[in-house]
């Protein structure tokens, strides 16, 4: 039996476009979110992919009630928190929290990092001065750094420290789900190694659950467990991490890993990759969103919304073919594994050097 810590269902955000400055008359939509459903359970890290624009940081907001849905349900440790507010919605903050993509934006200039640290704890109440002073300490330790960089100012840091100190702030009070938006997409390889090993290192110890938000799918088959896959809003495919990169049963799936750049750039490959532009989510094609750049278009999928529905055990795809789709070779997912495995092993050499200074 799973333990789901996060259950979704149906979740949409609309955002109305107005014109008129007085009476601000509706004259269109853009459909940000429109109807997802997945679920995160305790302990596993869930990544969401896609490309920008495509809805998974709005995702991100709404379950961490950060904005407020149109509709759907949002369920936390199995209680529905779709429509808290005031104290309750407070309290909740301290069992959710979120890491951003920005360490440089993340952080307030004007404040040192123990000041910034002790600031949730003193939000939520959280123990006595002295006691709160102890834990910042212990919480700069868990992330790599020590207690006396608690008297310095985030520009005084590198990136990869200012993510660490936003690693260190949403540990401070002790959730049980945390957000990754995207937290090393602004930090340059060799730093991203030493950040997703500090994640995959804090999940363990403190048995943690992560929404990973990331475009890298070398990072994700590093860090995730399940993939769910995000194209105009809606979800198109959700899988076990390795059922997703050796089986993908949807072509928009196909194309993402088609994307990554391989390793031997002389090689004759003839990767299809569908060419267009992403529809605008202020007017979404009918049909399946994704039937303007598929390779494998037919008439039905113009006319009839797929929905997402069983391919095997733990394996969903929104696909009217993906029985028709022939099966994943070179032009897909094999060259995953090289780039893949060259960015594992980068990560291991820095995990392995990391024990060594320390041990």
């Amino acid at each position: 039996m799973t333990d789901p810590i996060l259950e979704v269902e149906a979740l949409t955000k609309h955002y109305p476009i107005r014109q008129g400055i007085v009476f601000g008359r509706v004259v269109g939509t853009v459909r940000a979110v429109d109807g997802i459903t997945f679920r995160l359970d305790r302990g596993e890290t869930l990544a969401l992919v896609g490309e920008s624009g495509c809805g998974k940081s709005t995702t991100a907001r709404l379950v961490l009630r950060l904005i407020d849905p149109t509709s759907g349900t949002v369920r936390f440790d199995g209680a529905d928190i779709t429509d808290l507010a005031g104290e309750q919605l407070r309290k909740l903050r301290r069992r959710m929290q979120i890491v951003f993509q920005d360490p440089f934006a993340s952080l307030n200039p004007r404040m040192t990092v123990g000041e910034i640290l002790e600031e949730p704890l003193i939000v939520h109440a959280i123990g006595t001065r002295t006691e709160r002073r102890a834990r910042v300490n212990e919480l700069l330790g868990l992330v790599g750094l020590a207690p006396y960089h608690a008297q310095r100012y985030p520009h005084e840091f590198s990136g990869g420290q200012r993510q660490r100190v936003g690693i260190a702030r949403a540990l401070a009070v002790e959730p049980g789900l945390i957000v990754c938006d995207e937290p090393v997409s602004a930090l340059d390889v060799s730093i991203q190694a030493q950040v997703v090993n500090l994640l995959k290192d804090l999940q363990a110890r403190l048995g943690l659950s992560y929404l990973f938000i990331a475009h890298d799918l070398a990072v994700v088959k590093h860090m995730a467990d399940r993939v769910a896959v995000m194209y105009l809003g809606q979800i198109v495919e959700i899988a076990r991490k390795d059922d997703l990169f050796r089986d993908p049963r949807h072509p928009y799936t196909r194309t993402l890993l088609a994307a990554i750049p391989r390793p031997d750039p002389h090689r004759d490959t003839h990767r299809q990759i569908p060419g267009g532009d992403v529809p605008s989510p202020m007017n979404p094609p009918p049909g399946c969103r994704f039937h303007t750049r598929c390779p494998f278009v037919i008439d039905r999928c113009r006319i009839e919304m797929p929905a997402l529905m069983r391919w095997s055990d733990g394996h969903l795809t929104a696909c009217h073919r993906a029985a028709d789709l022939p099966a994943t070779d070179e032009t897909t997912a094999s060259h995953v594994a090289p780039v893949a495995a060259r960015r594992l092993a980068l990560y291991a050499e820095r995990r392995a050097a990391a024990t060594a200074a320390t041990g």
